[in-house]
């Protein structure tokens, strides 16, 4: 019994000194954090929405015959990510590619509602702040999510495009939350870390050798400003199971999902599923592409877009029995 006692103290012992570990790990200084003025470019231009700077980008002119589109990144990353798909979407459309709040070089506050709903309301009245009408909202991975509540709740929205959205499966199970209150801590200083975004980008394409120095610099770039801890352990502490699933079937505008079919995150039972949640969607695979699938078949998403283009006019979509 004694022996059994010892033992018990001995793994209770190791567990704390384990936790306490990882607990001063989270917490010991990253380095520097740089205002964001002194990592603009020439490219970005700033507007205010509810206190809130974003940090946007824009592509092609603004003309009545031109659809507005709004690009709308995934989770930890930013306007960057459409790199190559914004230029290519220039020659029709007036395009503007956004920082959510808490990434990129858009303000990060530790008080603001991080939740895909509010997320959404902040970027619909950046986009009639900038002057854009009548939006097709594109969104890729968590972004997605985020477009589509836009898509629901701007009644303007002329369409909508999921490139692998975050909608079904996501967020943090409620039981991490409970058990582990330091986990949105330790996740946002995982992000901090190159080396962890690097690799953790590597696995999201087919084709890891995209995913170049200059590629992790852009990733990298919300980490380095002001305030990016406390924002982004913020953000963690809300993230959860989006309700888009619930929203999907009040979706009213023209939608097209294109897809990569080797995402190892995203199955393509979740394509479907989308499909189906969504009337009248539009479904287009790319074969070899992942869960970056507008940065490995940017041409090709392009062209989708492009010919789809025609179905948005209307701004709703024709739903045949």
């Amino acid at each position: 019994m004694k022996f059994l006692k010892r033992l018990g103290l001995g793994v209770l012992a190791s567990v704390l000194l384990l936790w306490g570990g990882l607990m001063a790990w989270a917490y010991w200084p990253v380095r520097a954090e740089v205002p964001v003025a002194s990592l603009t470019t020439t490219e970005d231009r700033f507007v205010e929405v509810e206190g809130v700077r974003l940090r946007y980008r824009e592509w092609g002119t603004a003309t009545a015959d031109r659809p507005a589109v709004l690009l709308i990144h995934g989770f930890g990353n930013s306007l960057q990510s459409f790199r190559e798909l914004a230029p290519r979407l220039a020659d029709c459309c007036h395009v503007i590619a956004i920082d959510m709040p808490g990434y990129g070089l858009s303000d990060k506050p530790v008080d603001f509602d991080y939740h895909n709903g509010p997320q959404a309301k902040v970027l619909i009245a950046a986009a009639k702040k900038i002057g854009l009408q009548r939006v097709i909202y594109v969104g890729h991975s968590l972004g997605g999510a985020v477009a589509l509540q836009a898509a629901v709740l701007d009644p303007n929205a002329r369409g909508l495009v999921l490139l692998n959205p975050g909608i079904i499966r996501t967020g943090v199970p409620k039981i991490v939350q409970i058990t582990l209150p330091p986990l949105p801590r330790m996740s946002a200083k995982m992000f901090a870390s190159r080396d962890f975004r690097g690799n953790f980008l590597k696995q999201s394409y087919v084709d890891p050798s995209i995913v170049t120095e200059k590629v992790i610099d852009d990733v990298m770039l919300g980490a380095r400003t002001e305030g990016y801890m406390a924002g982004m352990t913020s953000l963690m502490k809300q993230y959860r199971e989006g309700e888009e699933i619930a929203l999907a079937p009040r979706v009213e505008v023209p939608t097209l999902i294109p897809w990569g079919d080797r995402d190892k995150n995203k199955p393509l039972s979740e394509a479907d599923a989308l499909q189906a949640m969504i009337p009248g969607s539009r479904l287009v695979h790319f074969a070899n592409a992942g869960h970056y699938v507008h940065e490995e078949a940017a041409e090709g998403v392009a062209q989708a877009i492009k010919l789809w283009l025609p179905e948005t006019v209307s701004g709703k979509t024709l739903v045949t029995p």
